[in-house]
């Protein structure tokens, strides 16, 4: 029985009946008591979850803080974004655990508990199967790995952040939903902090569910209509990291492979960042711009948290992920970088030829509520075993690079804070062993540049296919960080990257199974060439634009198939509604709403490429049951459809609301945007910041986020930025002794005992 359950009734069935009627008259002999105790208990149990819901943490005053060698300032502007000032390097990082602390207690709580597999501890059974897939992998062990292998200055930035951590609990107020689900958080500690950016690796990881999906097709299926089903991208719409058109790759669908369903396609979300930025020569104030979104899952409190960090040693400022110390996404005094995730294969999987019997491992997992669970693992010092979802009788092996690394990606995030140049930046990146991303950087010289970094295993499967058990021994280096795709630094240039393939033909390898779509780059690619030169207000409008050219390609190919049918019942007006749309999301548009469910029933809600997309394209000679399915679908969407605002919103959700803990909840985005608008929005996922640096005034541009600073629901900052964010509103992130002085709020003193 788990957490969420109602009792099972047949419990009660297979029971001794005299032993249920004797606990039946006992029942009733102390109804009365157990009543009162019942009441009691509940009575208490709703004053603690209101003083929780009441108290916030302290971001003013003096506190007397164990640990730190000197007075630190923490000052709060008006949107609660700390601006940590310290007189060395320890404190600095101690400061910044703390605040990260203060705001974001159960959220560092509940991804570490993610992270090593231990959910299940304090929500029950429902939680063990995410628990069993995270234990695989043994993030304890590699984080463990890692921090041994650290530099004694990165090492004791992890220790001063986890003692800021602790210090920030002991202190002050226990979260809300502590109190909802009766537990005290455990000490952070430094492995902690590895384990968390050991988890933003695995999520931005080609995952081994995709590879087997890939490999049922790979198996029956030749490799030109295999190429069909999950193309490398959609050459129609392919452009280069610096905006031009590359259809070259474009090669019709073999007939074969018309009547393809894409049934074995799996449902992959169209994740991914935008990023893109221009070199002096081509900015209106003769400075660089560089712009990044990056898009992850839509929760409250955020994934990302904002910070000013200055010491003698570092000055930067952006986003974080809490966890994390240092700024993982931003800028310091001389140098921006944005990131991309690269969409490239990772994973190397194995059928499971002879097993070492010394390699199995007996995991144990505590289950709230429950008796312990106890699964068996395969690992040895490369690999580590996961269920063959091929074939349920069998394991398979994983080969994932990070999981022998020993050089952590918390390394290069420290590394890209102190770097003052785009030269000393690609030496950082150089050293990232983190998954595959593409670095757009930019520096006071007016230069950018774009860097692919990361590890990528030079396999020839790039995660089409399960290898065979005879594959085992061969080993797959990484591809070297100068083969990687890359453009040198320059004034005159712009980039711009949003999870596509960004490499032309005659590129030396393919790098990935298949990248994400080129929709969103191809729209960043008209938009930058709508101007010769820009500026910071136009880059934030870019972020803000909700033209889908995929959609508003389906919406004219589906008005020709069907004026082309005559004889197909279709609807009129639905027809008209489409043939007047402009492809934008935007909230008051009844066709985008129309187009969007006709879509996902064409398509069933997979990536609009393949070979139905095809068939679609080439109207004239569709097959009959393509005619059929649009009429049918067109009539279904009619009937549904709405404006975009409503058909398209969705609510910021805390990760306790499947408990009904829905006054956790953040606010409703009203619909703007889709999966493959610059302007992203799908339930559960959308843009988790916007930002825009004019490179060298740092006090311009700016950065925003959905919700607020804080994850503490009675905070005044919980949901305080959600208007501006809907509004499109971008505010500078105050950097300079000036700005942030003109900007405070609130002042907190950490003193040493």
């Amino acid at each position: 029985m788990g957490f969420f359950e109602r009792p099972d009734p047949r419990l009660a069935q297979t029971a001794d009946p005299a032993l249920i009627g004797a606990l039946g008259r006992t029942l009733r002999r102390h109804a009365l008591a157990f009543a009162v105790c019942a009441a009691t208990l509940l009575f208490a149990y709703g004053v603690n979850l209101a003083i929780g819901l009441h108290n916030t943490a302290t971001t003013h005053g003096r506190i007397v803080a164990g640990g730190l060698w000197a007075t630190v300032t923490v000052v709060r502007d008006r949107r609660d974004i700390p601006h940590i000032r310290a007189r060395n390097e320890h404190d600095l990082y101690f400061a910044e655990g703390y605040v990260e602390g203060s705001d974001r207690l159960f959220q560092l709580d509940l991804t570490r508990r993610y992270a090593y597999g231990r959910l299940a501890e304090i929500l029950g059974a429902k939680a063990l199967l995410y628990d069993r897939m995270q234990r695989a992998v043994d993030i304890s062990a590699i984080a463990a790995r890692q921090l041994r292998a650290m530099s004694p200055r990165d090492r004791a930035a992890l220790a001063a952040f986890s003692d800021g951590v602790n210090a920030a609990a002991g202190a002050q107020p226990l979260p809300i939903e502590f109190r909802i689900l009766l537990y005290h958080p455990d000490p952070w500690t430094p492995k902690d902090s590895l384990a968390v950016s050991l988890v933003a690796s695995l999520e931005l990881a080609d995952p081994w569910h995709a590879v087997f999906a890939r490999d049922a097709v790979w198996r029956h299926r030749d490799p030109s209509c295999f190429a069909a089903t999950f193309p490398l991208s959609d050459a129609r719409y392919d452009v280069t990291i610096d905006g031009r058109r590359d259809d070259r790759g474009a090669r019709p669908v073999p007939r074969e492979c018309e009547m393809s369903t894409l049934a074995a396609r799996p449902q992959h979300r169209a994740i991914g960042s935008n990023a893109w930025a221009a070199g002096a020569a081509r900015s209106s104030d003769r400075r660089a711009l560089l712009a990044n979104d990056p898009h992850l899952d839509l929760t409250i409190p955020g994934i990302w948290y904002l910070v000013d960090l200055q010491s003698p040693q570092v000055h930067a400022a952006g986003a974080t992920i809490p966890g994390f110390p240092g700024i993982v996404l931003g800028h310091n005094e001389s140098l921006a970088w944005a990131s991309t995730n690269g969409e490239m294969a990772t994973t190397s999987v194995f059928e499971a030829g002879h097993l070492n019997k010394s390699f199995w491992v007996t995991e144990r997992f505590g289950v709230r509520f429950a008796q312990d669970v106890h699964v068996p693992y395969y690992r040895t010092s490369g690999e580590f075993s996961v269920p063959n979802e091929n074939d349920p009788s069998e394991i398979a092996l994983v080969r994932w690079p990070i999981y022998s690394q020993r050089q952590s990606t918390i390394a290069t995030v420290f590394a890209l804070d102190r770097a003052r140049t785009i030269g000393e930046g690609l030496r950082a990146l150089a050293q990232y062993r983190g998954s595959p991303q593409n670095f757009l950087l930019a520096d006071r010289s007016g230069r950018v540049a774009w860097h692919v970094a990361g590890l990528v295993p030079d396999d020839p499967a790039w995660g089409r296919y399960v290898h065979k058990a005879r594959d085992f021994r061969r080993a797959y280096a990484p591809v070297p960080f100068v083969r990687l795709p890359q453009r040198a630094a320059s004034r005159n240039a712009i980039f711009l990257s949003a999870n596509n393939k960004a490499y032309r033909a005659g590129y030396p390898y393919r790098l990935s199974a298949q990248f994400e779509p080129p929709y969103r780059a191809y729209r960043i690619a008209q938009l930058m060439h709508q101007r010769r030169r820009y500026d910071a207000a136009y880059f934030a409008r870019i972020q803000l634009d909700t033209l889908s050219p995929i959609d508003l390609e389906i919406a004219r190919d589906v008005v020709r198939l069907a004026r082309r049918r005559p004889d197909e019942p279709s609807d009129r007006d639905a027809l008209a509604l489409l043939e007047r749309w402009n492809g934008r999301y935007s909230p008051n548009s009844e066709a985008a709403a129309l187009e969007h469910t006709l879509r996902l029933e064409l398509f069933d809600d997979d990536s609009a490429l393949g070979a139905r997309l095809d068939e679609l394209r080439d109207s004239a000679g569709a097959p009959f049951e393509l005619g059929q399915d649009v009429g049918g679908a067109l009539r279904f969407a009619f009937d549904e459809h709405r404006d975009w605002r409503e058909a398209g919103r969705l609510r910021i959700e805390h990760p306790l609301s499947p408990m009904n803990f829905d006054f956790l909840n953040g606010v409703w985005l009203p619909g703007e945007g889709d999966e493959y608008t610059i302007h992203l929005q799908e339930p559960g996922f959308a843009q988790g910041f916007r930002a825009v640096w004019d490179v060298g005034d740092w006090d311009r541009g700016g950065i925003a986020i959905p919700s607020g600073e804080s994850g503490e629901p009675g905070s005044g900052h919980y949901t305080d930025l959600s208007r501006d964010w809907v509004k499109g509103a971008l505010e500078a992130l105050p950097f300079s002794r000036a700005a942030v002085t003109r900007d405070t709020a609130a002042v907190l003193l950490l003193a040493p005992r």
